[in-house]
């Protein structure tokens, strides 16, 4: 009969899972993802290299699930905030001041997942995620539509935009940080952006 691992067994493995991916993705925001090799990941573990292999087939797959999660908590984030309190454009522009604000302040992270050279694999889960924030996007652009804040338009054409404007935006800011001009970048992008979707006011928290 085939070994059965004890749920002790399984939790034990997760929390050890968990604070490898969690480990890695300090690594990865301190020396991006080029130097953040399997070495330093199980440095930063207390453990040795060949145990990493325990847990994640390659370096790869273990970059993708730092991606995955990293990333996968920042849509969470942004996604509560477009679907807060407050109507389409005050929610729009307060979803982009949110997702320029975090990062900048975790631009080492920020970075790596918006611009950092990646492996393939992580490449292909950035282009998923940006589909993502399309989609969240398109959806309060379609509201504000529907409600008349926002002028007829394609909303998807709108929302791959800014998605891709704000990103852009934030490359350099997030590689050269410049901390005194924190505040009125968001004002400046979140400005931009609003004009971008057609909004006749811009407001920002």
């Amino acid at each position: 009969m085939a070994y059965r691992k004890t749920p002790a067994e399984i939790r034990r493995l997760e929390a050890a899972r968990d604070h490898l991916v969690a480990c890695a993705t300090a690594v990865v925001a301190e020396v991006g993802w080029s130097q953040a090799s399997v070495t330093a990941v199980a440095d930063s573990a207390g453990i040795a290299a060949g145990s990493v292999y325990q847990h994640f087939p390659s370096k790869a797959a273990l970059a993708v699930e730092v991606f995955r999660r990293a990333a996968g908590h920042e849509v969470d984030v942004i996604g509560e905030v477009l679907h807060g309190p407050g109507d389409p454009v005050e929610r729009l522009g307060r979803g982009i001041a949110v997702f320029a604000r975090r990062a900048l302040e975790n631009r080492g992270l920020a970075y790596a997942l918006l611009a950092a050279p990646a492996e393939p694999a992580v490449g292909a889960e950035r282009l998923d995620f940006r589909r993502r924030y399309r989609a969240l996007f398109a959806e309060v652009v379609h509201e504000g539509i529907a409600t008349g804040q926002l002028p007829a338009q394609n909303g998807e054409i709108t929302a791959a935009a800014l998605t891709g404007a704000i990103g852009e935006v934030l490359v350099d800011p997030l590689a050269a940080p410049d901390e005194n001009a924190v505040d009125e970048l968001l004002a400046d992008l979140t400005a931009t952006a609003l004009r971008c979707a057609g909004a006749a006011t811009t407001p920002i928290d």
